[in-house]
């Protein structure tokens, strides 16, 4: 393969893909367009808001399509207008078509948020913080028609820390997938990456949320209960009621001792936090958010409201 600079498409959409997007902008190849999903309407004033790829690719005046449908004929052939080498994906949100998979002479590569075939799906990250996962990582692969079934092109890991959350490995995923997929281009130009197939065999998977999978089971160990109030911050978060009000969860830290309150019932609440029985161990909520407020520190809260011990979250 020549050494010039690869055209390449991209296809991605939210902040973990404009980091990638970013780092192929400033690196030796040519993006040539940009992929992305439709603006959508956001917020209590339902403003219409352009996907962060977008707002990218305009500034660095990269030509940007935002298609409602991507299985017509249309979408293809203006697809080929660019000649494109290569296709990046990073969660562009969609599933693609055999029709464009196999467009670029070099196919289509993805930057996917776990160390595959662990975790395939739309919630990799969500789903290893949720885990409790010491070890995490992205993956590169070469698409097939499959979800996040393609050959293994690269890997990267890294170690994450006791209070991480889905929000701050995003961040560090987000990075290190960017500098792994430059790593794989580069690779695959100069013939030295070989693609390693998938063992199917140890695929697990990791599907998207619904906003009530963040409702809190107290009958549940305090250790399950920290991954997912961690693995569901910032989104959808994790919450239970608090005399009928929702209350959202977050910072939470285990505590390793019995208790002989039932589980959901506050042991405690003070300026360290709310302190509430599991059914193994207790759980201290350091951060919460009540219905129709803003996120705050427990201490914070109590200084209007009483948590009184006894009182049952549910």
């Amino acid at each position: 393969m020549s050494m010039q600079p690869l055209r390449i498409i991209f296809m991605g959409t939210p902040d973990f893909a404009a980091a990638t997007l970013q780092a192929l902008i400033d690196g030796p190849d040519e993006v040539v367009a940009v992929v992305t999903q439709p603006d959508r309407a956001k917020g209590r004033g339902k403003k219409l808001t352009p996907p962060p790829t977008k707002i990218i690719a305009e500034k660095a005046g990269i030509p940007v399509l935002q298609p409602t449908k991507i299985k017509t004929e249309e979408f293809k052939n203006g697809l080929l207008t660019y000649q494109p080498d290569l296709f990046v994906v990073a969660a562009y949100g969609r599933i693609l078509p055999p029709s464009i998979l196999g467009l670029a002479p070099m196919g289509c590569i993805n930057v996917h948020g776990s160390l595959l075939p662990k975790y395939r799906g739309a919630a990799p990250i969500q789903w290893a913080v949720i885990n409790r996962d010491k070890e995490v990582g992205v993956t590169i692969i070469q698409m097939d028609e499959g979800m996040d079934t393609g050959d293994i092109l690269l890997k990267s890991s890294i170690i994450t820390e006791p209070d991480e959350t889905a929000g701050s490995l995003f961040t560090k995923l987000a990075q290190l997938g960017s500098t792994t997929l430059l790593k794989a281009v580069k690779g695959l130009k100069e013939g030295t990456v070989i693609p390693i197939p998938q063992d199917h065999s140890e695929a697990t998977h990791a599907p998207m949320f619904k906003k009530d999978d963040g409702c809190i089971d107290w009958h549940k160990d305090a250790e399950q209960l920290e991954g997912l109030i961690r693995g569901l911050d910032p989104w959808p978060t994790a919450f239970c009621f608090l005399n009928g009000k929702r209350l959202r969860l977050f910072s939470p830290e285990v505590v390793y001792k019995d208790s002989d309150f039932d589980p959901g019932v506050v042991i405690q609440a003070d300026k360290r936090g709310i302190l509430v029985s599991c059914e193994t161990n207790c759980l201290q909520i350091r951060e919460i958010q009540p219905e129709g407020k803003k996120r705050m520190p427990v201490d914070a809260f109590l200084c209007g409201c009483s948590i009184p011990p006894g009182t049952q979250l549910t």
